[in-house]
């Protein structure tokens, strides 16, 4: 089980006590994005927990990795990569050069890869997985918090989805309380944007991938709401 957690911690950020309870919860790999720094309890993570992966295409020097290698009794080892997008976001290295690399290496250990594509537009995450198409096994866009329904599998064998959603409150706007953000939008002035909390729904996708080849043989979207205590 591999999730995205960058928003964990009320809604920005990780923090060391909201990444066990994930990872108690039965999640084996946790990647991020953009908001990994929101929280200044992250850096422990990076140095500590070698189940927590960081954008693998941030600078040289920066605390942590960004890729991994998760091995479970009975499964075979799986490659897990983070990347994180160029467009609309804030000024990272290039991801299609790091993914290249990383690549690379994960193959070595392990046919089978799954890459988490954290980015603003569709066109650069589509445009990632025909990057990689062939080369790993999956490649699912994190950041919008909005699933798309464009989940397929590429001819070289890669299973795509462009977002796999927002595990979180649907009667929100992105997981935010509605009103705050409406005035936003109305007044101008700034608000305070809360956490929302109604209507949870589990978001992601299940992918079942030929263990000897790497290649995907089929992807299937996940939107389970939660039932309400």
């Amino acid at each position: 089980v591999v999730a995205n957690g960058e928003n964990m911690a009320g809604g920005s950020g990780i923090t060391p006590a909201t990444a066990s309870e994930v990872f108690e919860a039965g999640v084996d790999v946790m990647t991020s994005g953009d908001h990994l720094w929101d929280q200044r309890e992250v850096e422990s993570l990076l140095h500590d927990e070698p189940r927590f992966v960081r954008p693998q295409n941030y600078p040289e020097g920066t605390p942590g990795q960004g890729f991994c290698v998760a091995r479970k009794e009975g499964l075979p080892p799986i490659g897990v990569l983070n990347l994180q997008g160029q467009t609309f976001m804030k000024p990272i290295d290039n991801p299609f050069f790091a993914a290249g690399e990383a690549v690379e290496q994960l193959r070595e250990e392990t046919p089978v890869i799954f890459v988490d594509m954290h980015a603003e537009t569709t066109s650069e995450k589509i445009a990632m997985g025909r990057f990689l198409d062939g080369r790993v096994s999956a490649v699912v866009g994190t950041h919008t918090h909005v699933q798309t329904a464009d989940e397929q599998i590429f001819p070289g064998g890669t299973a795509f989805l462009c977002d796999a959603g927002c595990t979180g409150p649907q009667e929100s706007i992105l997981g935010r309380e509605i009103e705050p953000i409406l005035r936003r939008f109305t007044t101008y002035r700034p608000q305070r944007f809360g956490v929302a909390s109604k209507r949870v729904t589990l978001n992601g996708a299940l992918i079942d991938i030929d263990d000897e080849t790497g290649k995907a043989r089929s992807i299937k979207r996940v939107s389970e709401q939660m039932q309400e205590e």
